[in-house]
């Protein structure tokens, strides 16, 4: 369960609410938030180190699907946060109509299609951003890293049929005068930049890299993607590259081309979106991978919502033998139950293999095929409201693995209290794991209040973590005491200072970061 925080005490003022990691990939996370009414596609959110590489590729009412930027690490149960302004009280803080789906919003979807009916509107709106992030560590040299981040959605420019979006990430590591001359000190990383143009109000056409969301398990996709509506059906095809797999770059040789089709449902009690994909990868002229992508989100009387998804991989060569036999490498499947607007029940199941790239590790692949490892998941979570500005909840999943290894059992719980007789929000929180070979054991504390009408936001916690190893490694435990300061200097303009030190064996470190953050907005109105 996501544990939110909002504080609303003025307008037009920057607010922070928090997620939970629940579900990592090599390329994704998976983040829940009690509800992501503030949160658009594209968007990034922090990591609990106070680093920005989780954007937003696509979002339901309750969950976000990110993709992985710069080498970020993010583990299951990590609190992830996301900065947003508030520009008006009537903002609404709780949602009724909580979803448990993580993939594409059919109401979202529906909206689009609805809104191309009108002449089109420009409507622009991007994102500066400038940070550092120092870490001063008694025992190894310190680090420091300044990043700048570029964030564009210019939707019908002019008025005109044509839109652009684009993410850019530019990264510069400063590393001790020692350090070996060979590394590389700086990086800039292309997320997104494409240009989509609308032949006509159920037609278009993208060029260049984008993630499609409807068949987001590809990735970004360098090349040309078309999709047409049919009134509520539609069909789409992709044809391009792959992103190079060591530096993000453009790679010529891994070409990937296929298609979808999908049916979109709204009604008084139903609603519902279905998208079946097919795609071909390949290294070079050889086939690395072919597969078929199924996924489903539905919500029944607004109480009980459905989502799950399905891949399953067509092809399959060992020793220059083809075989088109199936191979179903990602099931997940999940529901949530409203009993009412203070209690809700949330279940999930997912089913994960190593997918096999065939010319990528060709000589590999035998080994990969016999272990062919299956990871399993499941996760029961229970959230309460018992008294007005009061929520607390409880989870609990279970992870296996065919090999038996990498087992785990997880206990989570939270309580939150708005509106103290002090002010702000008090949030405290435990979690315990035990795989295989540890045990841990954390609980935080963590106060926040804003100050001079809403312009100034604080958040100061405490994080105690306990590690138990099965082995000869001794126990460890660790005291993290941190503050986070933001200033809203005015609708567009924000900087924000963290600082936090932890403390183990007597070793004292510290992280400090900092962060500047200009937006843009600009909006035409409808030509008559």
């Amino acid at each position: 369960m996501g544990l939110t925080t909002i504080n609303l005490q003025a307008q037009e003022n920057e607010h922070t609410i928090i997620g939970e990691v629940t579900f990592v990939t090599s390329k994704n996370a998976y983040v829940r938030f009690e509800n992501t009414n503030v949160i658009a596609v594209g968007d990034t959110l922090q990591t609990p180190i106070k680093e920005k590489c989780l954007l937003v590729t696509n979002k339901s009412s309750s969950s976000v699907v990110c993709l992985k930027l710069n080498n970020c690490i993010v583990n299951k149960k990590d609190k992830i946060s996301y900065v947003y302004e508030i520009k008006d009280k009537s903002v609404v803080l709780e949602s009724e109509e909580i979803q448990e789906d993580i993939g594409i919003s059919y109401n979202d979807s529906i909206q689009a299609i609805q809104s191309k009916k009108t002449t089109y509107v420009e409507r622009i709106k991007s994102r500066l951003s400038a940070a550092s992030y120092s870490n001063f560590n008694q025992l190894q040299d310190d680090n420091h890293r300044l990043m700048t981040r570029f964030y564009l959605e210019a939707d019908h420019i002019n008025n005109s049929k044509f839109s652009v979006e684009s993410y850019l990430n530019y990264r510069q590591n400063i590393y001790p005068k020692d350090t070996t001359s060979n590394m590389n000190k700086s990086h800039l990383n292309v997320y997104n930049m494409a240009v989509r143009y609308d032949v006509d109000t159920t037609l278009s056409v993208t060029f260049g890299r984008k993630i499609n969301y409807k068949i987001s398990s590809l990735g970004a996709i360098d090349g040309i993607q078309a999709e047409k509506f049919l009134g509520n059906n539609y069909v789409g095809v992709i044809a391009g590259f792959r992103p190079d797999i060591y530096d993000y770059g453009f790679n010529p040789n891994l070409m990937q081309y296929g298609g979808y089709v999908g049916k979109l449902t709204k009604s008084k009690n139903f609603n519902s979106q279905t998208t079946l994909g097919f795609a071909e990868q390949r290294n070079q002229s050889d086939i690395d991978r072919r597969f078929a992508y199924f996924q489903h989100s539905s919500s029944i009387f607004k109480n009980l919502h459905l989502f799950s998804t399905l891949e399953v991989d067509l092809y399959n060569k060992v020793n220059d033998s083809v075989k088109e036999n199936a191979r179903i490498t990602n099931f997940y499947v999940s529901s949530r139950y409203r009993f009412n607007k203070n209690i809700n029940l949330s279940l999930s199941y997912d089913s994960r293999k190593r997918i096999i790239y065939y010319k990528t590790y060709e000589t590999d692949i035998e080994r990969l095929l016999d272990e062919d490892i299956a990871r399993q998941g499941f996760r029961a979570r229970l959230n309460v409201r018992p008294i007005k500005h009061m929520y607390t909840g409880f989870s609990y999943s279970k992870r296996l693995q065919s090999d038996s290894q990498n087992k785990s059992d997880n206990i989570y719980g939270y309580v939150s209290m708005s509106k103290l007789p002090i002010d702000g929000r008090l949030s405290l929180t435990f979690n315990m794991n035990n795989s295989n070979y540890l045990q841990s054991n954390i609980a935080s504390l963590r106060y926040s209040r804003e100050f001079i009408d809403g312009r100034l936001g604080t958040d100061m916690y405490y994080r105690y973590v306990n590690y138990k190893y099965n082995t000869d490694i001794p126990d460890f435990a660790q005291h993290y005491v941190g503050g986070y300061f933001s200033y809203y200097i005015d609708r567009s303009f924000t900087v924000s200072l963290s600082g936090e030190v932890s403390i183990y064996d007597n070793v004292t470190n510290y992280r400090v970061n900092t962060q500047i953050i200009k937006r843009f907005f600009r909006s035409k109105k409808q030509k008559q």
